[in-house]
């Protein structure tokens, strides 16, 4: 799994750069993110702009990964492309999670 991370103001992105998170990489996308969110930064945004399928697994990676952050760590996405916005809202997950539509936006609410 590809990610690059990098600091805005007090947020850390993780960018991820593979255009898939299904069943087949799901727990090492989750174990990637989860070893970029031990550097410090409040919220985690999770950059999701490249992605263009996201399947149950990969919904349920995103969900672990809000899970392991806590509830002191927020996880904000920016950047879902249609079909994986699509998947957010057919689960209701587009309630649970604060969704910026790009990554400006995203940092321009936190700071």
């Amino acid at each position: 799994m590809d990610i690059a991370t990098s600091r805005v103001g007090q947020a850390l992105v993780v960018t991820v750069m593979d255009s898939r998170i299904d069943a087949a990489v799901a727990i090492e996308f989750k174990e990637a993110v989860r070893t970029e969110a031990e550097s410090p930064g409040n919220p985690v945004i999770l950059d999701l702009s490249n992605v263009t399928f996201l399947d149950s697994s990969g919904l349920g990676a995103v969900v672990a990964v809000m899970k392991l952050l806590g509830a002191e760590r927020r996880l904000e996405l920016s950047g879902l492309t249609p079909p994986v916005a699509k998947v957010f809202r057919l689960t209701r997950m587009d309630s649970v999670f604060t969704i910026h539509s790009e990554l400006p936006g995203a940092l321009r609410a936190t700071g």
